[in-house]
């Protein structure tokens, strides 16, 4: 009898940690869904303080695989907008290893005819995937079409 309850336990605490998607699809766990958060929230403030070559490792190996770190950090230190501030608003995770994150990220923009900064607060949504067991960013690419 002890064996069954030991089973039965086991079963009711793997069905507390898993969590199915509206599709059906095991979405990841609450353990998941925090990394996501805190590295999302991680690569952002690494650019926020033009540290854009540490956020690199961030990038999905795929993509690392088409732009150096050189590259990809003077793209994102020289960008005219100068994020200020990132936090958490949402996640949507319908499949086990993909999550889209949505951020507010408050920036400072210098515009023409303004004297001074304006202060502009926005919303990015990224896709984030598992991939060799950890969580990484798979940027946008523009001109890129998804099927």
């Amino acid at each position: 009898m002890p064996l069954i309850a030991l089973v039965a336990a086991g079963c009711a605490s793997q069905a507390q940690r898993t969590e199915v998607a509206a599709n059906g699809d095991t979405a990841p766990s609450a353990k998941d869904k925090a990394i996501i958060e805190q590295r999302a929230i991680q690569r952002w403030e690494l650019l926020i303080n033009h540290q854009a070559a540490k956020a690199y490792d961030f990038l999905s190996p795929g993509f690392r695989a088409t732009k150096s770190r050189e590259a990809y950090a003077a793209e994102m230190n020289n960008r005219p907008v100068q994020w200020s501030k990132v936090l958490p608003y949402s996640q949507k995770c319908e499949k086990p290893t993909v999550c889209e994150v949505s951020l507010q990220i408050d920036a400072n923009v210098n515009m023409p005819g303004v004297k001074g900064p304006v202060s502009s607060v926005g919303f990015v949504t990224e896709t984030w995937i598992k991939t060799g067991g950890k969580w990484y960013i798979l940027p946008n690419m523009p001109g890129a079409k998804g099927g």
